[in-house]
């Protein structure tokens, strides 16, 4: 069972990580960058000259990893779902140099023995040299064998805030991004080596006829809708991309993404797979300057 004390005041170290271009080239064609590969828009991220960084790279960027394996936590780890992603940016994302990174953990909700129970983990990046702050990364888990630590505990923490519905009404603008077959192999190559995007046999274990993609990727894939669909391919313009993951995505699969104009620069969000008549992400907000 959870042990609240320990992963509440988990310490995670400071973290390092020294970042190329081609870094940064790489996470942009993990995501489907290049799929047309004399755009100018998408050159400006799959192209050294004059590149832009994708918000959403800070994903990936100074990430503890899988922590959740350490027993020191309680936590069954094997019933552990990522539910919900949110980038915020203060600056833009250099292309190369080097994050100082702090990760810690903002709370963790009792649901009860049946539901499980939920933690918000944040991460903060700064430039390394300057110290400026880029951007700030909060990841939502659903921990599915852990409910009712509270009974023993005896605390738990308030839910986070939900993210809002989408719009019950025609999308203002639609985006469709066609996966490829080996893009979680691709995708993978950022840090995330989870057997589950490679390996049929781990994949079949979880209860997928086959390994899926990273939700991450998806979220990367929304960052590119929203990109080429409203903000003309300028990153700079992006200050928040956030969603909930709701199903999961077979690399190959053809995703169809639902954007709403909002005032004030809101954008709502959701994505679906239209051959499995499935919604792959939603709840979905992004926010412009």
């Amino acid at each position: 069972m959870l042990d609240y004390n320990t992963v509440r005041n988990w310490d995670f170290g400071e973290v390092l990580q020294s970042r190329a271009v081609r870094d940064t080239l790489l996470y942009a064609c993990s995501i489907g960058f290049g799929a047309d590969p004399v755009h100018p828009g998408e050159l400006r991220f799959a192209y050294e000259e004059s590149l832009q960084t994708i918000p959403t790279m800070a994903c990936v960027l100074g990430s503890p990893g899988f922590w959740w394996q350490d027993p020191r936590t309680g936590v069954d780890s094997l019933k552990v779902v990522h539910a919900a992603e949110d980038v915020r940016l203060f600056n833009s994302l250099p292309a190369s140099g080097v994050v100082r990174v702090h990760n810690r953990v903002l709370s963790i909700t009792d649901r009860g023995p049946q539901n499980g129970a939920m933690a918000v983990i944040l991460r903060e990046l700064f430039e390394h040299n300057s110290g400026e702050r880029l951007a700030e990364v909060r990841t939502l888990s659903c921990l599915r064998g852990d409910g009712g630590f509270s009974l023993q505990s005896g605390v738990s923490d308030p839910l986070p805030e939900r993210l809002p519905a989408v719009p019950q009404r025609a999308a203002d603008v639609e985006v469709e991004l066609q996966s490829t077959a080996q893009q979680a192999l691709l995708y993978r190559l950022n840090g995330d080596y989870n057997a589950l995007h490679a390996d049929p046999d781990v994949a079949r274990a979880a209860g997928f006829p086959r390994p899926i993609l990273h939700g991450l990727c998806t979220f990367g894939m929304a960052a590119h809708a929203v990109l080429k669909g409203i903000v003309d391919y300028d990153a700079a313009r992006i200050r928040r991309v956030a969603a909930r993951f709701t199903a999961p995505v077979f690399p190959g699969d053809r995703l169809r993404f639902q954007l709403w104009r909002q005032p004030q620069g809101v954008v709502h969000l959701c994505a679906r797979v239209d051959g499995r008549d499935a919604v792959v992400l939603d709840n979905g907000v992004v926010e412009l300057s």
